[in-house]
């Protein structure tokens, strides 16, 4: 019995302190420095998707994404904030890639995986939406279709 509450303490300050969203200092893909709380306009949702150059089903979200990112902005105030986890081998690779796909996100790089450490996360791709600094939602993976899944959830938030 004593384990077990021990357990449930420990998910229970697990979860809790995985609710707000952490600050840390990430570089934009031009090498300016961003703070993540930057990221704080009130009621708007943020979502951020944790990606890298290697990672096909990471690709594959941000295209899927791509496609209906203008619609979503148009029924609601949210920016999609496309964070690479490359390290510096592959980091190089990341503009090239963003450019020649066209893609409209907000990208920041996390070389050092602060962001994705404080994060506990695990797998990518991964998206975290953030509204009012406060983590709201959780995604781990990526199934075809799942951004359909994604927009109704950002619509119930």
């Amino acid at each position: 019995m004593k384990t077990l509450a021990l357990f449930l303490l420990f998910v229970g300050n697990f979860m809790y302190s995985q609710q707000e969203f952490p600050t840390v200092n990430v570089k934009s893909i031009d090498g300016e420095t961003i703070a993540t709380s930057s990221f704080n306009e009130k009621d708007k949702l943020y979502v951020f998707s944790f990606w890298a150059t290697w990672c096909a089903p990471c690709i594959q979200e941000l295209e899927a994404i791509s496609e209906v990112y203008e619609d979503w902005k148009t029924q609601l105030n949210v920016e999609i904030i496309a964070v690479a986890t490359d390290d510096s081998r592959t980091q190089k690779r990341v503009k090239p890639l963003v450019n020649g796909k066209g893609w409209s996100y907000t990208v920041l790089l996390d070389s050092n995986q602060d962001l994705k450490r404080k994060l506990s996360i695990a797998n990518i791709p991964y998206l975290v939406v953030v509204k009012n600094n406060q983590i709201v939602f959780v995604q781990n993976g990526h199934t075809p279709g799942a951004e359909e899944e994604l927009l109704a959830k950002l619509k119930s938030l």
